[in-house]
């Protein structure tokens, strides 16, 4: 149980760890997912990956392709397909940010994270990014070098 006063922490299902190297990111939203009962199922039990996924944009809605929720064992023949593309529910106003960014400005819709959040809901954290540049990836790898060399210098000094 969380103290009274803090934030309960949200169970993570799946996150695209890979995101944060090959973007810039920018805003992020929370977003809903308009899910089956199975794929709620599958997403309790942990397994689901977005590292392939994206989103996009088609009729003025928000849509995830390519995420994989693995079939519920126990559904028999009522089942999901894995790779189906499922809605993202954002407030119109969101929606339309979104949509003139990547329409506009060139940017791209990238999950980060599947969790629950503490009411038991399956939610989607969106970012609006921007793709790096090769060499933009060598200075974060670079960084995140000379942060851990920095923090193992300062452990052993005391």
């Amino acid at each position: 149980m969380s103290k009274a006063g803090s934030k309960p922490a949200r169970r993570v299902v799946a996150e695209n760890r890979k995101a944060r190297f090959n973007y810039e990111i920018l805003d992020t939203f929370e977003a809903g997912l308009v899910l089956t009962g199975t794929e709620v199922k599958s997403l309790r039990e942990g397994k689901a990956n977005i590292a392939e996924s994206y989103a996009t944009e088609e009729g003025g809605e928000i849509w995830l392709i390519n995420s994989y929720l693995p079939e519920y064992l126990q559904a028999n023949r009522f089942n999901h397909e894995t790779r189906r593309r499922r809605k993202l529910l954002l407030n119109k106003r969101e929606v339309r940010k979104l949509i003139g960014a990547v329409q506009r400005e060139g940017m791209s819709l990238v999950p980060l994270k599947i969790y629950f959040n503490d009411r038991g809901r399956a939610k989607l954290e969106i970012a609006l990014a921007r793709g790096k540049k090769l060499h933009d990836k060598r200075e974060t790898e670079k960084k995140r070098d000379w942060e851990r060399q920095k923090a193992r210098l300062m452990r052993e000094k005391g």
